[in-house]
């Protein structure tokens, strides 16, 4: 049987001298013994994926109400493809896939239900109070709001993965490790992909739309689909093909970037200032006109918007009925109340919540006729 110290030789052994090595982790926030069987990191990941935040990823909405069939993608389904990219990424770079896998799994844990939309209605409704941002939320949760044992709040991750959690508001951290910017990346490759693939599913997007898009006609022609109209199989082979060429494209630019930079350890690369987790240029353009695309054709389109509409009215609702009348909140936040702000206490409960019952909870607390329409 392996020991925590035979892996952490292994990974000495086989990773790349810029990965960040597990006999190297940064300290817990609480002095805990090590596992005997795992490394630091693989504590990490089982801890997190043993979280009720992470359960409930798979009834929240990605682009879709989760309610809106059962083939789309929810944000359970899209961490777990994150994950996917991450790791396979991981492993041709010489990086150290478990603490990939490790933020990849646990960095949409503080969405809230209706995907953007429901991020949008927190962040202005806890304007003066802090804001909301998921991936603040995310490390919120793992340091605070989740507590499976008694003695301390949260998880108590190390220092690596929580830092790989601060993805956007980085202000004095410089990058993150190589690791945490290869989990950026594969966060939006794997939404760029299967937001175009699920845009198609639903009807919402059309493939004689996507053709005026370069990255779909150079798609198109890479994978030998022609016509006017696509087939189930046409758009099963497309999704395929695209991610096996942002993948490629991500490994051989990531690995040619680091390279150039000659960085020799993992603290080497987290100072320099530009990350290395990179494509190369003409599709990072071609990226860059397909994130417009999808905005404008998939995340403002006007059926989109309805859930949009219906995330503002709940949200809002239910906002305002519990701060005015906090005695309606469970116990666990109810008590809480007294130490914390009540607006972020609320906030916490809303964000945790499913997109059922986020729907359920509001119809329990709105006379009837006044219910915001299930669109």
């Amino acid at each position: 049987m392996l020991s925590r110290a035979d892996l952490e030789a292994r990974e000495a052994q086989t990773l790349a001298p810029y990965a960040t090595l597990s006999r190297d982790a940064r300290a817990r926030e609480y002095p805990e013994a090590e596992s005997g069987t795992r490394t630091a990191f693989q504590k990490d990941r089982d801890r997190v994926l043993h979280t009720t935040a992470f359960r409930r990823l798979e009834a929240k909405t990605q682009v879709f109400l989760n309610a809106s069939g059962d083939h789309y993608r929810t944000r359970l389904t899209h961490t777990l493809e994150v994950q996917q990219v991450a790791r396979s990424v991981a492993l041709n770079l010489g990086l150290n896939e478990t603490l990939a896998e490790t933020v990849a799994l646990a960095h949409d844990l503080g969405h809230p239900p209706f995907g953007h939309a429901g991020e949008r209605v927190l962040d202005a409704l806890m304007a003066g109070h802090g804001g909301f941002d998921h991936n603040t939320q995310a490390r919120r949760i793992v340091s605070v709001l989740e507590q499976p044992r008694p003695d301390h709040p949260g998880l108590n991750l190390t220092l690596d993965t929580l830092d790989g959690l601060n993805k956007h508001r980085r202000a004095g951290l410089g990058p993150p490790s190589l690791e945490a910017q290869l989990v950026d990346a594969a966060d939006a490759l794997a939404y760029t992909a299967h937001d175009l693939d699920d845009g198609l599913r639903s009807g919402l997007l059309s493939h004689a739309g996507l053709l005026e898009l370069p990255l779909w006609q150079q798609l198109t022609r890479r994978a030998g689909v022609d016509g006017p109209v696509l087939s189930e199989g046409q758009r099963r082979t497309l999704h395929r093909e695209l991610l096996g060429w942002l993948i490629s494209d991500l490994t051989a630019a990531s690995d040619a970037a680091i390279a150039a930079s000659g960085v020799g350890s993992a603290a080497a690369a987290r100072a320099l200032p530009d990350r290395l987790i990179t494509y190369s240029p003409p599709l990072r353009a071609l990226l860059r006109d397909t994130g417009i695309f999808l905005k404008d054709n998939l995340y403002r389109h006007w059926r989109v918007e309805m859930q949009v509409e219906q995330a503002s009215r709940v949200l809002t609702t239910m906002f305002h009925a519990f701060t005015g009348r906090p005695s309606m909140l469970p116990p666990q936040f109810r008590e809480r109340a007294g130490a914390e702000a009540l607006p972020r206490v609320v906030c916490d409960y809303l964000a945790g919540m499913t997109d059922r019952y986020a729907l359920d909870m509001h119809a329990s607390i709105v006379p009837p006729a006044q219910h915001a329409p299930h669109f």
